[in-house]
């Protein structure tokens, strides 16, 4: 069976003439302890950008840390007010176009937020290390459970924040479809050990290109093929 085609070549296919094109908009979060600018959301704002096609990935600084600040983050739930009016700009800027939301661990939790609001209408939910263990050690579902929309989880083998065995129990009571990619080895932000790597014979790029190629797949299944 062919693999799905990437977002790019669908949009050639559905060209007809009209205004709208399935080229996505894609808002991508930061985690609790980095802004945007940190190396690790630019490199994956350039690889997610790149693989979806995307007309714009759109990332901001929650007001906790933007601007240099380093104070702690507040809960998730204060989070979301922020995050809709930065994703109601960049539907507003970008009409007819698909709309992602991606996060990095906390910016995935607020993501999902974001995404069981009625006034919001995305297309699917993209989580790069998604937090299933709060603070306490206890695990989170309740907001899992909720959502309706596609999501996708990438999560590193060694991530002690997401049980894997924790995360399969909850993806099977889950209302919306969902799939997992697992970077092997790696951790929290997919970081893989070098006597790992040498023992896979493979590199970080290369597993992180896996975890994108897979993305990019699921982000075509879900916008759907014509």
């Amino acid at each position: 069976m062919d693999s799905p085609s990437p977002p790019s070549k669908r949009r050639r296919k559905n060209e007809c003439g009209d205004d709208t094109s399935s080229s996505p908009v894609v808002v991508f979060a930061h985690g609790a302890g980095a802004p945007s600018s940190s190396d690790w959301m630019i490199k994956w704002k350039d690889m997610l950008g790149k693989a979806l096609d995307a007309v714009e990935v759109v990332t901001f600084d929650y007001p906790y840390i933007a601007g240099g600040k380093r104070k702690a983050p507040p809960k998730a739930e204060k989070l979301v007010e922020f995050h809709t009016d930065v994703v109601k700009g960049a539907v507003a800027k970008f009409p007819g176009h698909p709309l992602i939301l991606a996060g990095k661990s906390m910016g995935s939790r607020v993501s999902c937020m974001v995404a069981c609001k009625e006034d919001i209408a995305a297309s699917a939910v993209l989580c790069l290390g998604y937090p299933l263990k709060g603070m306490n050690g206890a695990v989170r579902d309740e907001l899992l459970l909720q959502i309706t929309v596609p999501i996708m989880f990438v999560q590193g083998s060694k991530d002690g924040l997401c049980p894997l065995d924790k995360l399969e129990a909850v993806r099977k009571k889950m209302k919306s479809l969902s799939e997992l990619h697992l970077i092997d080895g790696g951790d929290h932000s997919f970081k893989i050990g070098k006597k790992h790597l040498q023992t896979m014979g493979t590199t970080q790029d290369e597993m992180e290109g896996l975890a994108v190629q897979a993305i990019a797949a699921f982000i075509s299944k879900s916008l759907g093929e014509m």
